[in-house]
């Protein structure tokens, strides 16, 4: 026989929802103490663990995790006062939420016509990065619109958009706004260089360096909580000579970021 089952999301007008799972890893770091020994509790990868962490912490306004040094791996992390703010609340309301599903499964007698009633969509993009922001300002264009979205108080990017996408969507400034870029859309560049015609551009430091058989999964630590992921190829990062803490400047053209309306 069917019962009702259900995920809590977590949505309002300035964030996008928040998905189970990745709140389930900031409860494993409160318990287990460290982000390597969380990652180990869930069953998942070090570098899993910090992709959801970067997520999280690109799509929250604060910090939720205090970083602490110690070895390869770091040493014991905890959340912040936000994060466990966060947390708290999400508990009680996952508590309140299976109290209401026990509820509905006392009162109701049959539920194999109704299997479908607490299944939840959940969108999926291949995109590495992807942050929330608010939109700042719009220049109007015959055929294509700039758009400025902000992240936090010092960072902000640009995409553009035909007019028609615009309408579409019915953007408007102060619209929350999800900022989607693939990572291979992203490129480095140390030292001394040109001007370039990417609109975008962000200095900060590599946090983490993730050498595959071919390319290179490189997180930059842009400030303000928020990372930004590029891919790039094992002979640039040799070319290069990419290493953690240095300081890089990362691009990407207007045209290669994508937005999505919350």
């Amino acid at each position: 026989m069917a019962t009702v089952g259900g995920e809590i999301w977590l949505t309002d007008d300035a964030a996008n929802r928040v998905l189970l799972e990745q709140l389930g890893l900031l409860r494993a770091i409160t318990e287990a103490g460290s982000i390597s020994a969380a990652a180990k509790t869930l069953g998942i990868s070090y570098k899993t663990a910090w992709d959801r962490l970067e997520r999280l912490n690109n799509l929250s306004k604060l910090p939720l995790l205090l970083r602490a040094s110690g070895g390869s791996k770091g040493g014991g992390s905890q959340l912040t006062d936000y994060g466990r703010q966060l947390l708290a609340g999400f508990e009680e309301l996952e508590n309140q939420h299976q109290e209401f599903l026990q509820s509905l499964n006392n009162q109701l007698h049959s539920l194999d016509d109704v299997s479908g009633f607490m299944r939840h969509s959940s969108i999926q993009t291949s995109a590495r990065n992807q942050f929330l922001g608010n939109i700042s300002s719009i220049e109007l264009g015959a055929v294509n619109t700039e758009i400025c979205v902000s992240l936090s108080a010092t960072l902000a990017m640009v995409a553009i958009v035909t007019e028609r996408s615009r309408e579409e969507m019915g953007l408007a400034v102060g619209d929350s706004i999800m900022v989607l870029i693939k990572a291979s859309s992203v490129t480095l560049a140390v030292g001394s260089f040109g001007r370039v015609s990417a609109r975008n551009s962000f200095s900060g430091h590599i946090s983490r360096i993730d050498r595959g058989a071919v390319n290179s999964d490189i997180s930059i630590d842009l400030g303000d909580s928020k990372t930004l992921g590029a891919v790039i190829t094992n002979h640039s990062v040799d070319q290069l000579e990419l290493l953690e803490d240095q300081v890089v400047t990362a691009f990407f053209k207007a045209s290669s970021v994508v937005l999505m309306k919350t």
